[in-house]
């Protein structure tokens, strides 16, 4: 399955109900689920982001389904990066000419 490494920074209605943000990622995790994806690692993280998971999703289509719905509630905002593994980064160099 593809992988993706998304960037979140709260919105200002997402850090002032930051209390509810364990529920909120449990609901994401449940959510990514729903579009056969699996959020793999969530990281609160300092700088300019808040926060970073990684996850899994069949298909670049259930990644951005996945991602536009959570915006969409107003807690966070997000930036996606498809990212490839070790061996899919081997196989995509090893093609090279």
């Amino acid at each position: 399955m593809p992988h993706y490494v998304t960037l979140v920074r709260y919105t200002h209605q997402g850090i002032s109900k930051i209390k509810d943000s364990p529920s909120r990622l449990d609901a994401a995790r449940k959510a990514a689920e729903a579009e056969g994806g699996k959020i793999q690692a969530w990281y609160l993280t300092m700088g300019h982001y808040d926060a970073v998971f990684i996850a899994e999703f069949p298909s670049d289509e259930a990644c951005a389904k996945f991602t536009l719905s959570a915006g969409a509630l107003g807690n966070i905002s997000t930036e996606t990066m498809k990212a490839f593994p070790e061996a899919e980064y081997r196989k995509i160099i090893g093609a090279l000419r």
